[in-house]
């Protein structure tokens, strides 16, 4: 085993109710000091079978460069679908923990795929109140079925039926994004590799810590996907930044969460934006949460579009090789 998990740690940590030195946060991360509370505002919410498709399109735009981040309703996905696809992934990490390590990403490997801990450079040697796993969920020729679970043995039916209608979300968000810009309904999915585009699940998980008030799920980031769709549990604990402050983004049942994410803030020169997020954990409860990112295929170079390009408008942003922007955003390395 590559090294402790945070399950085994929180599991260790309950008795003597303090956490080890290297969860515990500088005083301007730690989330006791540095969460806005009273009245906050709130991540616009938007209606996704909103019949008015010109109403729909700016209010998607709206969100998108005013906040980076929003959360839809009335998406289409079927509830016990969404259900089903928590239920696999929960059960997943309450296998023992010499099962999980079975899926564990090795150490030598250039994917992300896999379950771990340790995602990206640890600043200041801190580390990540969370475990996770990832892996493709579609399209099919980019799956690498080693790192699915075969243990729930339903495991993989409900992730290719989820995936299903999370792809049909994505094309319609894609579309919207899109005309939001004034370009093609197309425009953003062929420059993210049309049928090509991945779409890549990680699910954390982020058990009870004794001390929530020192500790973070995950740090503050942005997405270097395009977008995420998100799914939580009902345990409180996304945070956005937003005027110099850090709101909590409330839970609604059944809504996905969507993130602006690098990609696309690239892509429109800067006219959407590339969300700062973060993640709380909580004493008692366990968080999960199933973000999906759209991802463009690793040699395909990202920059923005040509038709958003003129002398008034000129590029703000490299054209980059999605693979070489990951490995410095993983490696803390200026773009």
């Amino acid at each position: 085993m590559e090294e402790e998990r945070v399950q085994t740690v929180a599991f260790s940590s309950v008795s003597v109710d303090t956490i080890p030195p290297e969860f515990i946060r500088s005083e301007k991360e730690q989330p006791a000091l540095t969460t806005c509370r009273g009245q906050i505002p709130q991540v616009p919410t938007v209606d996704f079978n909103d019949p008015d498709e010109s109403n729909l399109i700016r209010l998607v735009a709206e969100a998108s460069r005013e906040w980076g981040m929003f959360q839809i309703v009335n998406h289409g996905i079927p509830s016990e679908v969404i259900t089903d696809f928590q239920k696999v992934g929960k059960e997943f990490f309450e296998l023992p923990q010499v099962e999980k390590e079975v899926y564990a990403k090795p150490a030598d490997s250039k994917s992300i795929e896999g379950y771990g801990s340790k995602l990206q450079k640890e600043v200041e040697g801190k580390k990540a109140w969370s475990d996770h796993l990832f892996h493709i969920i579609c399209p099919p020729s980019a799956i690498n079925y080693q790192y699915w679970p075969k243990n729930p043995p339903s495991y993989r039916g409900v992730n290719e039926e989820y995936s299903k209608w999370v792809e049909g979300v994505g094309h319609k968000l894609l579309g919207l994004l899109s005309l939001g810009l004034g370009v093609d309904k197309n425009e953003l999915k062929d420059s993210l590799g049309g049928d090509e585009l991945k779409y890549l699940l990680k699910i954390n998980y982020y058990p009870p810590c004794p001390r929530p008030d020192l500790a973070l799920g995950v740090p503050a980031h942005t997405d270097m996907s395009a977008i995420t769709i998100l799914v939580p549990n009902e345990v409180q604990g996304l945070q956005v930044f937003r005027d110099g402050h850090w709101f909590d983004v409330k839970y609604i049942p059944n809504a996905l969460v969507i993130h602006v994410g690098d990609q696309l803030e690239i892509l429109s020169n800067g006219k959407y934006r590339s969300v700062l997020h973060r993640t709380t954990v909580n004493k008692d409860m366990t968080r999960m949460s199933w973000p999906v990112f759209l991802e463009p295929p690793s040699e395909l170079a990202i920059g923005p579009l040509p038709k958003l390009i003129d002398d008034k408008n000129p590029p703000k942003y490299k054209k980059k090789k999605y693979c070489d922007y990951a490995y410095c955003k993983l490696n803390k390395i200026s773009q």
